[in-house]
């Protein structure tokens, strides 16, 4: 429960329906430790945590305040950390899924003799041929089926969407209606929780003292080689970046490509952001135990991405992705999510973008 509309409806309706509701609100982090400048928002902040609360006790279900920082830091900010060092682009949201909101959160069921977890996503989960996979939701503005591709099997056999059926228009009336007018209006935050200034390049050199003196003095380089000039250093930068540079070059130009070995940043038009094909690694298969080889699914490179037909097939690094057209801003350490119709076959993360293909 984090205090928000979604988690507090969710909550409603599993105790309307009979269920022994518990809620648990977890501590994932401290932001005021992290030197930002913002106050602390979102689903760790003591308004949230007091808001959760509040409704556990209106429905008279117990309520637990899990302390999970240490958790917290060592799957997801570290890779945060981790992976801008290295050049890619990080999705936080989809390792605190994986690793927090559940994994972790099942231990802490297991230790209250929960049998289920139940969020506040808006996505359904079903059950055919012995395989539990995810699926959309049915309001497709909120559908959040991309972000839960690293779900495992034994995680999804324990887990209930009670939104999946909902739209947020609706789940604003159910909230009004049983009195919480304030939570009804409540903004949503769309923010990564621990950098709720969104401000990553602070972040990370709050987080890596040493690491603006260590990467400063690198080049912006040509698609040829050519040097532009010189930049901030290779981790404060993502692919599909055309604002921030830092200087002007004449026309609009784009963030192509990262490259942590020489740290040099490429650029190019917003033509040269197109990419073919891709490679993606630590995949997690859920509708079939393995990849259905050479087929063609809907995938999606991002969390709004509208999704593009392309041929999957097994790579000796993982999987290779080849795209029907053309696609823009492929970015290494985001995500890629292959549909079947509304059904999430699986996911992984992106290792590296092509425009030609690759080869074994």
């Amino acid at each position: 429960m984090s205090g928000g509309i979604d988690s507090t409806v969710t909550a409603m309706l599993l105790h309307d329906e009979g269920y022994e509701v518990v809620g648990m609100t977890m501590k994932t982090w401290d932001y005021a430790s992290s030197g930002g400048s913002k106050k602390e928002t979102g689903c760790c902040s003591l308004d949230s945590i007091n808001d959760a609360r509040q409704a556990a006790v209106d429905f008279g279900f117990a309520h637990y305040i899990i302390d999970i920082r240490e958790e917290f830091g060592d799957y997801v900010i570290d890779n945060f950390v981790d992976e801008y060092v290295a050049g890619r682009t990080p999705n936080p949201c989809i390792l605190c899924n994986t690793h927090i909101k559940w994994e972790a959160m099942l231990r802490r069921a297991d230790m209250l003799g929960c049998e289920f977890i139940a969020t506040g996503h808006y996505a359904r989960i079903k059950y055919e041929n012995e395989r539990y996979f995810v699926s959309k939701g049915l309001d497709d503005n909120k559908d959040q089926s991309y972000v839960l591709w690293g779900l495992t099997q034994n995680c999804l056999a324990r887990t209930k969407f009670p939104l999946a059926d909902l739209t947020k228009p609706q789940i604003r009336k159910i909230a009004a209606d049983r009195g919480y007018e304030a939570l009804s209006k409540k903004a949503e935050s769309y923010e990564i929780c621990f950098v709720p200034d969104n401000d990553y390049r602070s972040f990370l050199k709050r987080r890596v003292p040493d690491l603006e003196d260590e990467v400063k003095g690198g080049h912006f380089i040509d698609q040829d080689g050519n040097r532009l000039g010189e930049h901030d250093g290779y981790p404060f930068y993502t692919i599909g970046q055309r604002r921030g540079l830092g200087r002007a070059f004449g026309q609009p130009m784009y963030v192509t490509s990262i490259n942590p070995d020489t740290n040099t940043v490429t650029l190019g038009t917003e033509e040269e952001l197109n990419r073919r094909s891709m490679l993606v690694y630590k995949e997690n298969w859920m509708k079939y135990p393995t990849l259905p080889n050479n087929q063609e699914f809907l995938t999606k490179i991002r969390y709004r991405d509208e999704g593009a037909l392309a041929s999957v097939s097994n790579h000796e690094k993982g999987v290779q992705v080849d795209f029907n057209h053309m696609v823009k801003g492929i970015a290494p350490g985001q995500s890629a999510v292959f549909y079947e119709g509304d059904d999430v076959i699986g996911g992984g993360i992106i290792l590296a973008g092509n425009t030609w293909g690759f080869s074994s």
